[in-house]
């Protein structure tokens, strides 16, 4: 498994991105979001990749960020999600308000993107809120600092979201039940996100 990639940028093209490493370069398929923040031919960049194979192709797909990595793995778990259709979604919205429309049930989110129908919008958000909740089950809410096992409402929302985006349970009850919970979703997932880098 390739984990990422890091080198001169060769060539840039909608959606794809290619990385010299060590002589050879690496075409990386990706969204706009990554493409605005790498820079252009010539800049030095790394990217967090998936290599996603199949019967008659391999595929390397690369981010700018882990947490949008996280998003695209969780997106082309969903069935009916393909590469193509996780990257066009998250062309189209950022990994945290893509976890905050997940944690909410707000299927309506993806269906701003071409292609994205409401059936496969809804199955999108059902299947990935089913994915959380076994997570957050089989981690033991009871383990949790505190009491956070009786937090709901927007801390709740806030740590589903952050479990989208790839952090543990634990990790993300941890820095959110620090926050104010009468603070709205969209600002607790901003805070907690810069809490835990500030950890990194």
């Amino acid at each position: 498994m390739i984990y990422s990639v890091k080198g001169e940028i060769v060539h840039i093209e909608p959606s794809l991105a290619v990385i010299e490493c060590g002589g050879v370069g690496y075409a990386c398929k990706t969204t706009s979001s990554t493409l605005s923040q790498i820079g252009g031919i010539g800049s030095l960049a790394m990217l967090y990749t998936y290599l996603y194979v199949r019967e008659d192709c391999v595929e390397l797909f690369g981010f700018a960020t882990l947490q949008e990595l996280n998003c695209f793995k969780m997106l082309i778990s969903v069935s009916g999600v393909g590469p193509k259709a996780a990257l066009s979604i998250l062309s189209d919205t950022s990994p945290e308000r893509f976890a905050l429309a997940v944690a909410s049930g707000d299927s309506k989110a993806f269906t701003k993107t071409k292609g994205i129908g409401s059936k496969l919008a809804q199955r999108i958000v059902l299947e990935l809120k089913d994915k959380i909740a076994k997570e957050q089950l089989s981690d033991g809410l009871s383990d949790l600092p505190g009491d956070f096992s009786t937090v709901s409402g927007n801390a709740s929302e806030a740590v589903s979201a952050l479990v989208v985006l790839g952090y543990s349970q634990s990790e993300a009850a941890s820095v959110v039940s620090r926050l104010d919970p009468s603070l709205p979703v969209p600002e607790l997932i901003k805070l907690a996100l810069k809490a835990i880098g500030k950890k990194l």
